[in-house]
């Protein structure tokens, strides 16, 4: 299997990028989207803190956590191209913002917006990604964590409450 010239040219670049290290909002504040984008812009400089993670499966669509800080997740959706006469089967996302990192991905359903290397796109609600072209698509993904209480034991053995929002799988 090859890989698109793209993706090559970040993991060359991952050796040459010195690591950047991201700064925590106030604890206990729900991040913006300006600062969740910024967040998404130093990881995607930083391939290095990444790229050994990334995994290929022509089958199915790949998440994998990146950051999981208190005010934020972030993640990365590898997405493998369609097959021949097939659509891409496409991953389900609750991100509030993403950036596509490389190939191009679908936003919706099929014939929906095109999203391509650069651009940081915005999100409200729930919405599904769908590899488009030839390749695989890479994208970094980010959701603010609602501020809540601190996680801890429940009153009368009652069982406790994650105040973070499930992510997609």
């Amino acid at each position: 299997m090859s890989v698109a010239p793209e993706i090559a040219i970040l993991a060359e670049a991952s050796l040459l990028i010195p690591a950047q290290p991201t700064r925590a909002g106030t604890p206990g504040t729900r991040p913006t989207l300006g600062t969740l984008a910024r967040h998404l812009r130093i990881l995607a400089a930083s391939p290095e803190r990444w790229w050994g993670r990334v995994r290929f499966d022509p089958d199915r669509s790949v998440r994998i956590e990146i950051e999981d800080q208190p005010e934020y997740g972030a993640w990365l959706v590898v997405l493998p191209p369609a097959r021949p006469g097939q659509q891409s089967t496409g991953q389900d996302c609750d991100c509030d913002v993403a950036v596509v990192i490389a190939g191009e991905a679908i936003e919706g359903a099929p014939g929906g917006a095109v999203l391509r290397p650069g651009s940081t796109r915005v999100h409200g609600q729930r919405h599904r990604l769908r590899g488009h072209g030839a390749g695989y698509s890479i994208s970094l993904h980010a959701r603010a964590v609602p501020p809540g209480p601190a996680p801890g034991p429940a009153p009368d053995g009652a069982a406790s409450v994650n105040p973070r929002p499930a992510l997609s799988k």
